[in-house]
């Protein structure tokens, strides 16, 4: 049941979705291809990372499927090792082909532990390549991120309701 409250909270992440995407293509135009040629990708437009020893992240995304929204995304990940500190960044995972983008919809996704995502830089053309279908790319809101370690991340997705 949608009441009012929620509707506007799923306009707020549509329109922070849409602006994280439009950020990502300012830094890095290449980028624009991957959403183009996509089958799928989620956009995650505000991802908070803190840590104390222990480390967690969390997100909320839009999904889409050959452009269209289809759903949203909810991303968890906890990690245990010497860390401190936090972050802020924008992530977008992209699916190459249905095989990959299924598996995600049909599953709670995660990253194996070694995973790694592409940090987009101004100025710096990167090259997002796909591993098993999928290609995952960070922007940091604020300051320098010298990696994006995507390892033990789950996203679970939920369809939009027709």
């Amino acid at each position: 049941m949608d009441t009012d409250a929620d509707m506007m909270i799923n306009e707020q992440l549509l329109t922070d979705a849409t602006e994280a995407k439009e950020a990502m293509i300012k830094v890095d135009a290449k980028i624009e291809t991957h959403f183009d040629n996509a089958y799928g990708y989620v956009v995650f437009p505000n991802v908070g990372k803190g840590a104390l020893v222990v480390g967690a992240a969390s997100g909320n995304g839009i999904v889409y499927e050959n452009g269209d929204v289809i759903g949203t995304a909810n991303l968890k990940q906890l990690d245990i090792g010497l860390q401190a500190g936090g972050q802020a960044y924008r992530e977008v995972i992209f699916f190459e082909n249905e095989s990959s983008f299924t598996d995600f919809k049909e599953n709670d996704y995660k990253f194996a532990a070694g995973a790694s995502a592409v940090v987009l830089k101004s100025g710096k053309g990167v090259k997002a390549e796909y591993t098993d279908g999928v290609a995952v790319v960070v922007l940091p809101k604020a300051g320098l991120m010298a990696e994006a370690a995507v390892g033990g991340q789950r996203i679970s997705f939920t369809p939009a309701e027709q």
